[in-house]
Order: structure tokens, then sequence, then C-alpha cells
């Protein structure tokens, strides 16, 4: 007998029990489907980490100035004043640096006619926008020429132009950074909340060297921040940057570092490695869904062995061979399988979209997440099929024909 021929029989059995057979296929279709739904949800979570991360900046290096000690009493992380813009310039020249820009910071209380405001004051160099991927909203940035003449210029975030012009443009406008006049270059683009809560628009710009001489006094900085070429680069420079600043500052190898350097590709590759983790248990609980398809699949064809004993003991003693016995349930096994991977599909792929319309997560669906549903369910078929084709094919034909 051809496979046509077998395919041709299988169909008419099937055909005969059309509600059992659609029965038996739903538990295929919430298998494929649930694994079609998680693969991408998974995929969108691993999406939405990517895209925080990249917003994080994981090609960044932060080297902080450490905890300076006194009376035996170590302070807080940045209180130390050994880290200077001279350390930035030697960092500069390392292989892999993008861009990098010094900062020295404070809080400060900002002025402008009757209105004042509590915020943070940075002093940074031109390199700023760049290495924070920032763009203006309004007016321009400062430039080497006012970082040389320590000018008295700032740059402001759009929280603290709202607090102080309310919706006016304040370019060209003369506030007051404790007691420093400075006259308003530009407005950052809104930049919103970072990652842990701080409200990044909350915040001053000017020129390093005014920030140093005119506002705090000091010489030192709080922190460099490098932008790299990739996190590869940014994970090797860390080790670059320890050896080359405890050159600088003349650290003996007994001595510990008097600075610190922080790189956020390593959070990275542990957020994507915890990303795909959960991508693949929820796979794995979709997964479970679909053997237990694949078992009613396996009880539904025993039933079927049972019913058509009789039928299969005709067929033998009219010369039908095992193998075309066999081939017949298992391909009623099969295309139940494959009907319900199919049926599975539709369902999962808009149970996905219904899933990111409702609950704003997003959602991606790859071929290839729906090619393996599809074909792990064909295999289910198939693994669940054996048994009880085979045993249809090993009944004695004249056993099958005495059965009641």
């Amino acid at each position: 007998m051809t496979w046509l021929a077998s395919l041709q029989l299988a169909l008419v059995a099937l055909g005969k029990n059309r509600v059992r057979a659609a029965l038996t296929t739903m538990g295929v279709v919430v298998g494929v489907a649930s694994v079609i739904a998680m693969l991408g949800i998974g995929a969108g979570s691993q999406q939405r980490v990517a895209d925080e991360l990249e917003k994080m900046g994981t090609n960044h290096v932060v080297v902080r100035a450490g905890s300076a000690t006194r009376s035996g009493v170590r302070d807080w992380a940045g209180t130390a004043t050994r880290l200077t813009v001279a350390d930035a310039d030697a960092i500069r020249d390392l292989a892999g640096i993008v861009a990098l820009t010094p900062i020295v910071e404070k809080l400060a209380q900002v002025r402008y006619r009757g209105t004042n405001w509590a915020t943070q004051i940075q002093g940074v160099s031109p390199e700023y926008l760049s290495v924070r991927s920032w763009e203006l909203d309004d007016g321009e940035f400062f430039g080497n020429w006012h970082v040389e003449r320590a000018a008295h210029v700032c740059v402001l975030g759009q929280t603290v132009a709202f607090e102080l012009f309310g919706l006016r443009s304040p370019v060209g406008e003369t506030i007051l950074v404790k007691e420093v006049a400075c006259r308003v270059l530009g407005v950052l683009a809104k930049k919103g909340a970072s990652s842990w809560g701080r409200d990044q628009d909350d915040l001053v710009l000017m020129p390093i060297t005014t920030a140093q001489r005119k506002l705090l006094g000091k010489t030192h900085i709080n922190r460099v921040l490098i932008e790299t070429s990739d996190r590869d680069v940014a994970l090797r420079l860390q080790q670059d940057i320890r050896i080359l600043m405890r050159q600088r500052h003349r650290l003996e190898s007994h001595q510990e570092d008097d600075f610190r350097i922080h790189t956020r590709a390593d959070l990275a590759q542990a957020s994507e490695e915890t990303a795909r983790v959960f991508t693949w248990l929820l796979a794995s609980m979709a997964t479970v869904c679909l053997v237990v398809g694949g078992i009613g699949v396996m009880n539904i064809m025993l039933v079927s062995v049972t019913e058509r004993t009789r039928e299969i003991g005709i067929r033998m003693a009219l010369g039908a061979r095992r193998r075309d016995v066999l081939a017949q349930f298992l391909l009623e096994a099969l295309l139940l399988s494959c009907a319900g991977g199919a049926m599975g599909i539709i369902v999962g792929i808009g149970s996905a979209s219904a899933i990111g319309r409702l609950s704003e997560l997003p959602v991606f669906i790859t071929p290839w997440s729906v090619m393996l549903a599809f074909l792990f369910s064909a295999i289910v078929g198939i693994l669940f099929g054996v048994y009880p084709a085979q045993k249809a094919a090993s009944l004695h034909p004249a056993d099958a024909l005495r059965h009641e």
C-alpha cells in the first residue's frame, strides 16, 4: 500500500469521528499557541532589556574619586581629592577611547529674579553631550573657548528651566548659580528619570574650569565619564585604566586604589543572560502544555485502536501488511498533531498580539519560533503515535477478528 493510500484511509477514519478529532487537537492547539506566545513575550522582554541597557550606556566606563580618610575614619566614595583633569587627559590617550569628559559636581541654589531652585551643578567639558548621547532642545552648548577662559555661561536641564522660567525660553537670560552670574546658552532635551529613579533633567551644566575656579574653589574632580567604541573595549579598558591611574598616583603594590572604576558592561551581560533564561523558562512551561496535548493524542489513538480491532483484523486477513497498519495509525496521529499545530499558530499569534496590546509589553513573533512550535507539534504527534500504531500493527488477525 502506498503512502498516498494510507493517507486517504487516515483522513477517512478521522472524518468519521470529527468531534473527537477536533477535541483531541485542542491540547496541541493550546501547546503550540503557548510556545509561540511565550517565546514572543520572552523575545520582547529581551529587546526591552537591550533597549534599557543601551540607554544606560554599556560602552561607558566611569572613573570615580575614592573615599578620603580623616582621623582613621573613611568618608563616602568621591571624597578623595587626587583625581584631576590631568588624569582625564592621560586616560584619553588609551586605545579604544571615543570621548570622555571630566566632571565636578555639587548641589547648589540657582536663582532668577524672585525664583530659586536647588539643583545639581556639574562642571563638564564640551564632549559631555557626545558622551551622554544628549541633544539640545534650544540654544547651543559651550565650547573649548568657554572652558579656556572659565566663561560665566551655563546650559540648563528641562526641570531647572521650567522651575525658573516656566514656559519661556531662558536662552540669553542671566541666572545666579550660588553668587556667580551665568548667561544661559541653551536648554538640554528632556532625558527623563534614570534607571534608579533620579531626575536627569534636574541639573545645570557649565564649563569645568568655571565650576572649579569660580564656584567650588577646588582643583580636583569627582569623576571621569568615558565613552568607548563597544562593550568589549569597555571591559578591557578597566584594567588598563587601573594600571595607568596607579602609576600616576604613585601607589605602591600594598596600597589600595584611591579611585574606583565602574562599567555597565558587566551588568548588561548579567541582565541579558537573565532575560535569556526567562525566555527559555517560559518556553519550557509552554512545552509542557504541548507534551500534555501529545499524551491526549496517544490516549485517543489507543481508544481508536481498541474500537477498530475487528477492522484491523479484516484488513490483515485481506492481505494488509503490518507496516500498512502501522503507517495508517501513525499518519492519523501525525495529522491530528499537524492540524492542531496549524491552528495553534493562528491562536498563538493572535494571543501574543492581544497580550502586547493589553499589557503594553513588547511582543516579537519571530519566524523561527513559529517553525519551532509547529515542528515540535509534528514530533510530538509521531512520538506519541508510535505506541498506538505499533499496538495496532502487532495484533494477530485471528485474535482481532474474534474481538467484540
